[in-house]
């Protein structure tokens, strides 16, 4: 299969081609070349702009594409009208944020998403999830019944640019007491970006369309198997002290970035069901896998990855207020 692939140098783009390539695909890139511009010296880049600089990709066929930095519809569609006739398949990955607020545990892709409440909106930070929804539409306007939308829940593992499940392995590893948001019993879901990669590709290698939730493990996950998975993959004496919510946010603590994971009131969003994707073929490694390699990744850089997370400082603080509060 020849594959183009829509950016495929930051986290899970390259992921996506190691993947392909390790399945016998030839692989193109388009990006603009300015992230890790050294990767992958072997393969055919094809330098441009999805804003008006898709010149380079005129008058070629491909059998298959996957887009992994699509983020605002008017954008994409540049893309996908460009490409409809050009290649015979399209992956769009998406995101579990297509959903909204409230959304209840064990929902499937036939749940309602969410819209623009100003259609104009190029606004990512603000409105990520109806404009990953908009970009779906896009997608299958132009490629009907020959594209697949991957909504990913939480994408994680070596070379992940946030930081935020990278924030459990580092902190667990470094030892000491360590603050995490109470119920241990609380729903959690993250997938592998390895895992989700092979899978895309071999869903457009197949050919198979339709609408997908990834996001893992196969069987329910808590929060607490997540830190003990951490513990064990980092080798860590850690241990954990239990906070209750209402005390957390009485101190203004941030749910997802300053304590990663942590979605108070909408735990439904971490409970995708995921039987569509698992019965086309999805599968997990375990996640103390995905733990241990994400620490070994991270003992190679200088500095960690992302902002996700809680500073040292704060967290003895709070665990300092929670004993006298107990």
């Amino acid at each position: 299969m020849k594959l183009l692939v829509l950016g495929g140098t930051k986290f899970l783009g390259r992921h996506i081609v190691d993947a392909a390539l390790g399945q016998g695909h030839e692989v193109i890139l388009f990006n603009r070349g300015t992230t890790n511009p050294e990767l992958f010296p072997q393969l055919e880049r094809v330098t441009g702009d999805r804003e008006g600089g898709l010149s380079g990709l005129e008058g070629r066929d491909f059998d298959g594409v996957i887009d992994t930095s699509g983020y605002v519809p008017r954008i994409v569609r540049q893309s996908t009208e460009l490409l409809s006739k050009a290649a015979a398949f399209y992956a769009f990955i998406s995101s579990i944020s297509v959903y909204p607020d409230g959304t209840p545990p064990g929902y499937d892709e036939s749940a309602p998403t969410q819209k623009l409440a100003d259609p104009g909106s190029e606004n990512i930070p603000v409105d990520y999830g109806a404009l990953k929804a908009a970009c779906e539409r896009v997608v299958e306007e132009s490629f009907p019944g020959r594209s697949v939308q991957v909504r990913a829940g939480l994408i994680v593992g070596p070379h992940d640019p946030t930081g935020r499940f990278t924030y459990w392995v580092r902190r667990i590893a470094a030892g000491g007491e360590v603050l995490v948001p109470a119920p241990a019993a609380a729903p959690v879901q993250v997938i592998d970006a390895r895992d989700l990669a092979d899978w895309a590709v071999r869903m457009v290698a197949a050919g198979t369309p339709g609408v997908f939730n990834a996001t893992g493990p196969a069987q329910s996950l808590t929060m607490g198997a997540l830190v003990e998975a951490c513990a064990r993959a980092t080798g860590s004496a850690a241990r954990f002290t239990w906070v209750d919510p209402g005390f957390l946010l009485e101190r203004a603590v941030e749910p997802w970035s300053e304590l990663p994971l942590w979605l108070p009131g909408e735990e439904g969003l971490l409970q995708a069901s995921i039987a569509a994707a698992t019965g086309a073929g999805l599968r997990f490694r375990s996640l103390e896998d995905t733990a241990r390699d994400t620490w070994e990744w991270v003992r190679t850089l200088s500095d960690p990855p992302g902002d996700a997370g809680m500073a040292l400082e704060r967290e003895a603080t709070l665990l300092a207020e929670w004993r006298m509060a107990s």
